[in-house]
């Protein structure tokens, strides 16, 4: 069994050194994750590492179970005065071992799949190791957990292309692990970044980004 926890500590790491190198101007873009910025998505992650399961039920029944309601009120709490302040409380966090549910790989999704909302519109790649992307792509190809990732791969064989490995039943669809756990994970993935029989149906799926997730 993956030892989970290192691999969270380490993607924060990694996100921490590339969000060092943005300017005041990136930290203000867009993300895949919709109306959030840079900067709210990294305070997202910091709300997310000191949330523990009681704080959480607290929070989200105090936000009267709207996702949106209860995500926005804590990353408020994670804003620096500035960009950099933003990354100083995301650094203080990097090795925390607090979770709303003790469902790691759900919380590694958190890390890797907000990780990417901020770097694909900025340009920034990651060479992501294969034991992150394993785990991930099995937790979303089996779990509505967090987001409707298992319904929307539902009905299909997914070949991840570059760690040589597939998952379901059904036509295939071909791709590289990150982009069919960003496509399951509700994120727009470019369809001819896809192919197999079933790579339009999967596309139709309701990729859609959320600022809750």
């Amino acid at each position: 069994m993956t030892d989970i926890w290192p691999l969270i500590h380490a993607e924060r790491a990694a996100l921490a050194d590339d969000l060092a190198t943005l300017t005041d101007e990136q930290w203000k873009h867009t993300t895949l994750a919709t109306e959030w910025t840079v900067e709210e998505v990294v305070a997202h992650l910091t709300a997310a590492a000191t949330t523990g399961r009681w704080a959480w039920l607290k929070s989200i029944i105090g936000a009267g179970f709207n996702p949106a309601v209860h995500n926005n009120r804590r990353l408020a709490e994670h804003l620096g005065p500035t960009p950099a302040g933003t990354l100083v409380n995301f650094r203080r966090v990097i090795t925390s071992t607090t979770a709303p549910t003790n469902n790691l790989a759900a919380w590694l999704g958190e890390v890797v799949v907000h990780g990417q909302d901020i770097r694909e519109p900025l340009g920034l790649g990651r060479a992501y190791p294969p034991e992150v992307l394993a785990v991930l792509f099995e937790f979303y190809e089996s779990s509505n957990f967090t987001v409707p990732s298992k319904a929307r791969a539902k009905g299909l064989t997914l070949v991840a292309t570059d760690l040589g490995r597939w998952l379901g039943a059904g036509p295939e669809v071909e791709g590289t692990a990150l982009d069919l756990i960003m496509a399951m994970a509700g994120r727009p993935v470019p369809v001819e970044r896809f192919s197999g029989p079933g790579a339009f149906d999967f596309d139709a799926r309701g990729q859609r980004p959320s600022q809750n997730r």
